[in-house]
């Protein structure tokens, strides 16, 4: 005869207003990739013209990079829930060397793009990129300040469930960071 474990109780992650809050957010990306898109059928030779000037080599580094720092994250937590502190911190710095990583990427290409004469005031595309990836940069920088509370979490000894739930709430809006960043990677430097 074996004997099962009990199954554990289904539940969402983080906070409701957690989800209110990401649900939020992605409707205001929905809503500047929506106007993107309405913009780009108005002159799309114009914006697959320019669209070849972007740093697609950047681009696909940036999308490695987001997933592999969301990889550190569920590592994070999951070694959180096993009471796995070392390999916690370790997973959830590493995801935030990936993030600032990213943000230098990001640097980069705004430097490279503006020096080329490729500012946001150049055309239409541009004007739209800078507002999306600059919109998207900021909350790389409130994910990795959130990223720094669950590194503060990943040394303390236990886990309340009120900590659990603000530990996996920074933890969604990381991987919210990486989802907004697939979708603008697709937009900006694939869609032609």
């Amino acid at each position: 005869m074996t004997v099962s474990a009990p199954p554990q109780q289904k539940r969402i992650p983080g906070e409701s207003g957690t989800w209110v809050f990401l649900f939020g957010d992605m409707l205001i990306f929905g809503a500047f990739f929506v106007t993107f898109l309405v913009e780009r059928a108005r002159a799309p030779e114009v914006f697959d013209a320019v669209r070849a000037t972007l740093h697609i080599g950047v681009g696909v580094t940036n999308t490695l990079v987001l997933l592999t720092s969301s990889l550190c994250v569920v590592l994070a937590l999951n070694a959180m829930r096993t009471g796995q502190a070392q390999i916690a911190t370790l997973a959830t710095a590493t995801a935030m060397a990936f993030g600032a990583l990213f943000i230098a990427l990001k640097v980069y290409e705004y430097v490279s793009l503006g020096t080329a004469g490729h500012g946001p005031g150049a055309n239409d595309f541009y004007l739209y990129y800078f507002i999306l990836t600059g919109l998207h940069l900021f909350h790389v920088c409130l994910g990795l300040g959130a990223l720094s509370f669950v590194l503060s979490q990943t040394r303390r000894p236990d886990l309340t469930p009120t900590r659990t739930a603000l530990v996996e709430g920074a933890a969604c809006f990381w991987h919210l960071v990486d989802l907004l960043w697939i979708f603008l990677f697709a937009l900006l430097y694939l869609v032609s």
